[in-house]
Parts: structure tokens; C-alpha cells; sequence
């Protein structure tokens, strides 16, 4: 089968200035031809041609063996010029990792910070985006000020940080854009200029043709439709998905076409505006944009442009040649529609500039981007290098006091002949000169073993540091502000509680909103939210349709722009569908910019005990593997969660807190400051004091571990009942190891799998806090069965830790310890 390109090709050569608006185009809709400028014309095609320098000398650097990886923005150089001539301040863009012309285009990044992410430089001025955390290609702006303050994002253009997972840029696109939609309409936010000028900020996303199979695509495409936020969303449509062509990624083998549903109707909001243009025709695509993003900017219209006959002259990254699966017919195709050939030709034949001016160019460009490569690399090596004269010439000191000296020369010797070795090798040798003249203490060995310790503390803070935030609003450093009881207190039920928590932090914190599935005008299914609608606006409590993936993203993106949301994800079973943006966005976004970005969102969520599989799960070591970056909070009732809500509403940090599904309906006493008081994050509570045992657990265990320990107590067995509050941080100060050092023993219990958060918690405290020396009988775990929890009382009961279940693990460890006094007897 050809492909459309193919059957382009067979038809001849194509005027470049052709007009390919979106199907159902109105009579009269069009606008006219953009005034193109002719030194802006050359300043393009000449920074599209340096681009593509890049790409090119790129894929020989990774070849050559001095770069890792490499993916490349080749062939979509021209559609990126005109997207981003419409490109504005305040603007945020989540795209895809072959969008390099564009980043250069806006200024939002240059050849040689591109260079130096492709060999991982970690110098944050050599590489702002990332430091050299990331591979090349994944571009970020810095929103945030060295003290963690956000940069005045209104007046700057912005680039929201990428990540690799196809589609993963979708769900926060929908944010980066809902964040306008708020902005323009929440009357508490008209002061926020720092972050918008009234709602007039377009997000641009864009993303390949065969990424669009994602479900986040279709989920994200719908959200913004629902919405009606301010997106212009950019597929690059080169016809494959690696080998694999459109044919067997897109339903008709065309995203336009599929989408028609999706276009709006004459005279109405509702709905997408879709066009679809060639990717070699620079007058075109120019207007095409022009009006995409006047669109967007003014009505608040979602717009998609599908640029097709995108080429890709490269294949799709080093890792392989397209060779292998294009025809020789498609092939040929694309280097006759290569978009800058085609802009060559137009420019040429609209007197814009002759053959010989653009040859002349073309060199000059070819040798400032050779010369900005170059000049990367020696930036990159050069603290490398030095490194390695100082390790070299450490090495030589300890050979000439050792007996090993063969041995440490062996390890220098190699390190010396390295062609341009990393700082590992810097590290492997010299760890091999330390091992080798280990049996010889002398002064020179004892530097070269300061100067490994010092390096590897280095590199630990070049990969490791900004997990988590630092900045003066960092969770940890919140106030604690304890909960006030009155004299006569009222008790509530706990939905009335964080319903009272919401009421006040609505009212305190203007750039706060709270949303998901049946959050507004039902007020949550647990009324947690329950007539804050009404009170505070349907955009500031609003209800979501079933869509958690982009529920997530939605938060993510509009919390990049300064908001501050509380994303609702009705029960913890059904957090899988949000966990991967969660894991590879959410809580990775400071990290991965070097404290570049921030997006602190609050995940709110209820599980643990109820009924059936779906519906009383408790994922937690699944989560807390794969969140960190993200505080994770597991309070046992409603009070505790506010005064956590209060602290997170506090700080530049993501967090999740997990509300206990059973506890809505649980009387407890409402504080006085309700809207003020805090719980610190990492600092367990003992809810009970005792000698014998410690028993650590969290959330809806902790009322079980309460009523065992009270049977307990009745048997002759003291425990001490600790609540951790939260996983992550966890216990940050040691308080279980120091009722460890009391009672000598320790049992943890939760509802997770067998291994799960208990191990976690058990690797904690015996390992990391050092309260293995404190034991006198084994550690103990009970946790819920490998299975899903079963439906039914009775099926609770045998699923999961009970009052006789965590009775029975304390009394056999007292019976290891004291059989005689503790005899089994179940």
C-alpha cells in the first residue's frame, strides 16, 4: 500500500505556498497570507538549517562513542519555526523530545545547551534543563527562582519539563492549559499577574503521530474538549511509530480524520478546531499557526494541528536505521519533501535570497554549529580531565609508599590510557589503588582516600540531590501549630471535619481548587466536600468526568503555573489508572530540573478497609515505590488529615494523603483552628505507651491495633501502639527506635501485601535507623493475604489483619521470648 506521501509524490511537485486548512473550512475563514519579513525569513531557514547541523552531528557523537543516546528533531524543523513565531510570553509548552528547533526558535534553549545535555553535562549552566539528568532532547525552562520562589512566569516563555514515556506530555498539557481557563474566570485570581495576564496564555503540546495511539492521548484530548482551555496541540505525523506504520497505529491510518467528531460546528464553542497542513510548506504552516493560536488566545477554542508529510531523515534515533523499513520509493520521497529542501526552493523562487547567498550560508552555519560542538565538549571534559591528573597523580603518590605498587599502577596505568573516560572510572580505579595498598597506612593513601570519599559526595549531589524541596516552604519546615479543643468541642462526623478543613483553606488560599469524580455538586461521595460548590464557585470545587490519568494531569500542569490543586482520585484501587503520570511526572518534576520546576499537587484519595476488591485495597508499598519525590501521608482519622492538608497547603512539595474509607462516619472532636493547625510530616505518634512490644502501623489499623492492645493488656503484655502518619518522610527522628529501645522488641502491621509497606517500614527502622542492635526477639510483620481483599465482613475479616490476628503475632512473640509465661494456646 503507498502511502499518502507517496501518492504526493507520483502527482508531481506541489506549489509550496498552497493553503491545506482543516476539513470543513467556512468560506471566508481564511485569514490572509502572514507578512513575511525578509531578514526574519533568512533568520529562519538559517537556524533550521543550524538545527539540523545538530541533528546530524549529534547521531556521529553517540556513533563515535562520546555520547550515550540520541533522538533528534530532523525533519520537523520548519512546522517548529512557525509555531513558534506565534508563540508568546506566558505561553507553556509539554511536547516531545524532536522539538529542538522550536526550543532554539523561542530562545527557550541554543546549540550549545543542547550539546551539553547530549554528552549529560552536569553543569547546570552548561545544561539548565536538567544538569544532565536527562537525555538530550528533553527540554525545560527554569520557573523557578535558587530560592525556590517562582519566576514571574507571565512575562517569560516556558517549557514544562519533558519525559519520555510516549504521551506522558498529554495528561499536564490539559492543566498548563485549564490554568488560563482559570486564571480569566476565578475573580480571586485577577491579582495573580506573576503567572498570568488574565487567562491569555496559550499551552502548546505537541506529540507523534503514532504516540497518539495512547490512551493519555485520547483521555487527554478529551479533558481539554470538555473543558474548553486554551491548547494548540501539534501532531508531527511522519507516517511511522519506529517500523511500524500508520496503518497499524491509527484507526484509517490518519489522527484528522479520526478526529472529525471532534471538530466544532459552525457558530458554536463546544468542540476542537482541527487543521491539518504539510509539513514543507513554510507559508502555510505559518498561517496555519497564526490563526491556531489567535484562536485559542482569544476564545479560549482548543485547536489541533496535524502536520503531515513530515520526513525524518535520520530514522527515529541512533539505536537503529530507518533503512530497514522504509522502501526505497519512500525514501527517495523523503528526501525530495525534505522541509528544508522545500523552504530552500521557496525562499529562492519568492526573491527572498539566491542559491549562491544560501550556499554561502549554509557553510557558515555548518561551521558555527561544528565550532558550538566542539566548544560544548571541551566544556564537558574539561573538569573531567582535571579529575583525572588529580586521581593520576594521588596514585602515583600511594604506589611510592605501598608494597602493592604493581597492583596501584596496574589501576593508574589504565585510567591513563582511558579515551575519554567518565567520572566512574575516575572512581573504579582508585577504589582498585585503595583495595591494592590496603595493608600499607600511609599518609598518601589516606588522601587518596579523602578525595574518593569527597568525589563520591559529588556525585551523589550531581544525581541526587532536589528529591525533594529545600526552600524555605519545604514540608518539613512547616510551623507546628498544635489543634486547639474548646471546652465544650463539638463532635462531628470526620467528612464534617475535612468538609470544615476545605471551608477554611478555600478562603485562605485564593489559588487553591479542589476537583475530581463528584467532588462539586455532590460534594465528594463521602461530603468531605459537601456544599463548597455553591459557597466557593463550580471552578474552584468541580467535578471531572471518569478520567483519573488526566484528573492527575491536570493538577500537574496547573500547578506548574502557581496553582494550587487538590486533585481528587475517588478510591486508592483506582490510583493505578494515575500512577504512572504520578511516578514519571509528578514525582520526578523537581528532581529531573535540578529544582528547576515544582509542581506541588495533593492527591487526595480514601481507601484501606470497606468492601469488596476493588473498593478496600491498599497499594501502599506499590505507591511509595514509585513516588518518591511525593510525601505520602496515611492519617488514621479526619483530624489527623487536615492538620496534614494544612502543612502540605504550606509547601512546594507533592504530596498524596490517603483518607481511611471507615472513618467518615466516626465521631471526633472538630479543633478550634481547623483551618490552622498542622500535623508534621515523618514524625510518628504513640497512641498507646508500653513495655513490652512496639507495635508500628498506620491508618485504619490503628483502631485494631488499639482494641489488641487493650485485650493484650488484659493477658499480662504491655504494648506500645506507634502511628507513623506518614511513609514518606518517615520517622525522620528516630522516635521507633527509641520505644525499640524500651520494649526489645517489635511488630509491624498494615493492610498491603505480605513484604509490602512492612517491609519497607521494618527496613526503616532495623536498618537505616540502626534498631536491629536494640532486639531481643526476631522482628515481626503481619500484613493482609497475598490475595485481593474478598467482598463481605466475613471476607474482610479473613483478608486482612484483625484485633485476634495482631493479638496472636504479639503473644507468639512473647511465648519465643518467655514460653512458660506466654503459653500457645490457639
Amino acid at each position: 500500500m503507498r502511502t499518502a506521501p507517496e501518492r504526493e509524490a507520483e502527482r508531481g511537485n506541489q506549489s509550496p505556498s498552497s493553503k491545506n486548512w482543516r476539513r470543513g473550512a467556512r468560506p471566508n475563514d481564511e485569514t490572509a497570507t502572514p507578512a513575511f519579513q525578509k531578514d526574519e525569513v533568512i533568520r529562519d531557514y538559517r537556524l533550521a538549517f543550524q538545527s539540523r547541523q545538530a541533528s546530524l552531528i549529534g547521531r556521529k557523537e553517540v556513533l563515535s562513542g562520546k555520547a550515550k543516546f540520541g533522538i533528534f528533531g530532523d525533519g520537523k524543523e520548519v512546522p517548529q519555526l512557525a509555531m513558534a513565531r506565534a508563540f508568546r510570553k506566558g505561553d507553556f509548552r509539554s511536547g516531545y523530545y524532536r522539538d529542538q528547533t522550536f526550543m532554539f526558535a523561542t530562545g527557550m534553549s541554543n546549540l550549545s545547551e543542547f550539546f551539553a545535555q547530549l554528552y549529560a553535562n552536569t553543569d547546570l549552566s552548561a545544561d539548565p534543563a536538567s544538569g544532565g539528568r536527562q537525555m538530550n532532547g528533553h527540554f525545560a525552562t527554569r520557573t523557578l527562582n535558587d530560592d525556590g520562589s517562582w519566576k514571574n512566569l507571565a512575562d517569560i516563555y516556558n517549557c514544562s519539563a519533558d519525559v519520555s514515556p510516549t504521551g506522558s506530555q498529554m495528561p499536564r498539557l490539559v492543566g498548563l492549559a485549564y490554568a488560563s481557563k482559570l486564571f480569566r474566570e476565578v475573580e480571586v485570581l485577577k491579582g495573580f499577574t506573576r503567572f498570568s495576564h488574565g487567562g491569555n496564555e496559550v499551552a502548546w503540546g505537541t506529540i507523534g503521530n503514532a504516540s497518539c495511539a495512547e490512551g493519555m492521548f485520547w483521555e487527554s484530548l478529551n479533558a481539554l474538549g470538555v473543558v474548553q482551555a486554551p491548547v494548540v496541540m501539534s501532531v508531527w505525523d511522519d507516517g511511522y511509530g519506529i517500523s511500524v506504520p500508520n496503518e497499524l497505529q491509527i484507526t484509517k491510518g490518519n489522527i484528522s480524520e479520526v478526529l472529525r467528531g471532534f471538530q466544532r460546528k459552525p457558530g458554536e464553542r463546544s468542540g476542537f478546531e482541527i487543521f491539518v497542513v504539510k509539513a514543507w510548506d513554510y507559508a502555510a504552516l505559518c498561517e496555519t499557526y497564526e490563526k491556531a493560536a489567535a484562536l485559542a488566545r482569544a476564545e479560549h477554542v482548543p485547536t489541533l494541528v496535524h502536520v503531515v508529510e513530515v520526513t525524518q531523515p535520520q530514522g527515529h534515533s541512533t539505536s537503529g536505521s530507518h533503512e530497514r523499513y522504509k522502501s526505497k520509493e519512500r525514501l527517495k520521497w523523503e528526501e525530495e519533501f525534505d522541509c528544508l529542501r522545500r523552504m530552500r526552493q521557496w525562499m529562492v523562487a519568492q526573491g527572498y535570497a539566491t542559491d549562491v547567498e544560501l550556499d554561502r550560508w549554509e557553510e557558515e552555519d555548518k561551521a558555527l554549529v561544528r565550532d558550538v560542538q566542539l566548544k560544548a565538549w571541551e566544556d564537558y571534559r574539561h573538569p573531567i580531565d582535571d579529575e583525572v591528573k588529580e586521581a593520576l597523580a594521588l596514585m602515583d603518590e600511594v604506589a611510592a609508599h605501598t608494597r602493592s605498587a604493581a597492583a596501584v599502577r596496574k589501576e593508574r596505568d589504565a585510567l591513563a590510557a582511558a579515551l575519554n573516560p567518565f567520572r566512574r572510572d575516575i572512581v573504579r580505579a582508585v577504589s582498585g589503588a585503595l583495595i591494592a595498598a590496603r595493608a600499607d597506612e600511609s599518609e598518601a593513601r589516606t588522601r587518596l582516600a579523602v578525595w574518593r570519599r569527597k568525589q563520591v559526595a559529588l556525585g551523589d549531589e550531581r544525581y541526587g540531590a532536589d528529591l525533594y524541596s529545600t526552600s524555605p516552604r519545604a514540608a518539613l519546615r512547616a510551623p507546628r501549630i498544635p489543634a486547639v479543643y474548646g471546652e465544650s468541642a463539638t463532635s462531628l462526623n470526620g467528612f464534617e471535619v475535612i468538609n470544615a478543613c476545605f471551608d477554611a483553606a478555600l478562603k485562605r488560599v485564593p489559588e487553591l481548587f479542589i476537583m475530581g469524580e463528584d467532588v462539586g455538586r455532590l460534594g465528594d461521595v463521602n461530603q468531605g466536600c459537601a456544599g463548597l460548590q455553591e459557597k466557593h464557585g463550580a471552578l474552584r470545587v468541580s467535578d471531572t468526568g471518569i478520567r483519573e490519568c488526566t484528573i492527575l494531569g491536570q493538577a500537574i500542569g496547573a500547578a506548574m503555573r502557581g496553582l494550587r490543586p487538590i486533585a481528587e482520585i475517588q478510591y486508592l484501587d483506582y490510583i493505578l489508572y494515575a500512577l504512572q503520570i504520578m511516578s514519571d511526572d509528578l514525582a520526578t518534576v523537581r528532581w529531573r530540573t535540578r529544582a528547576g520546576q515544582a509542581a506541588p499537587v495533593i492527591v487526595r484519595t480514601r481507601g484501606h478497609r470497606l468492601e469488596g476488591v476493588w473498593h478496600s485495597g491498599s497499594p501502599m508499598a506499590g505507591i511509595i515505590h514509585l513516588v518518591r519525590g511525593m510525601h505520602v501521608c496515611v492519617p488514621r482519622n479526619m483530624v489527623q488529615a487536615a492538620g496534614m492538608y494544612n502543612t502540605l497547603l504550606q509547601s512546594d512539595d507533592p504530596a498524596v494523603v490517603v483518607e481511611v474509607l471507615n472513618g467518615y462516619r466516626m465521631k471526633e472532636k472538630l479543633p478550634q483552628n481547623v483551618g490552622e493547625f498542622t500535623v508534621p510530616l515523618g514524625e510518628p505518634e504513640v497512641l498507646r505507651e508500653g513495655s513490652d512490644v512496639t507495635l508500628v502501623t498506620y491508618g485504619a489499623c490503628c483502631r485494631l491495633a488499639l482494641e489488641a492492645a487493650e485485650l493484650l493488656q488484659e493477658s499480662g503484655i504491655s504494648v506500645e501502639v506507634v502511628d507513623v502518619q506518614t511513609l514518606l518522610p518517615f520517622d525522620v527522628k528516630g522516635r521507633i527506635v527509641e520505644s525499640l529501645k524500651k520494649t526489645n522488641r517489635i511488630l509491624f502491621v498494615d493492610e498491603d501485601v505480605p513484604g509490602g509497606t512492612t517491609g519497607f517500614m521494618m527496613q526503616q527502622v532495623l536498618e537505616v535507623q540502626g534498631g536491629w542492635q536494640w532486639l531481643d526477639s526476631p522482628p515481626r510483620t503481619l500484613a493482609a493475604k497475598e490475595h485481593r481483599p474478598a467482598y463481605g465482613s466475613d471476607g474482610d475479616y479473613w483478608s486482612k489483619p484483625n484485633r485476634e490476628t495482631i493479638f496472636e503475632a504479639v503473644w507468639d512473640l512473647m511465648n519465643e521470648s518467655d514460653p512458660a509465661r506466654f503459653p500457645s494456646f490457639f
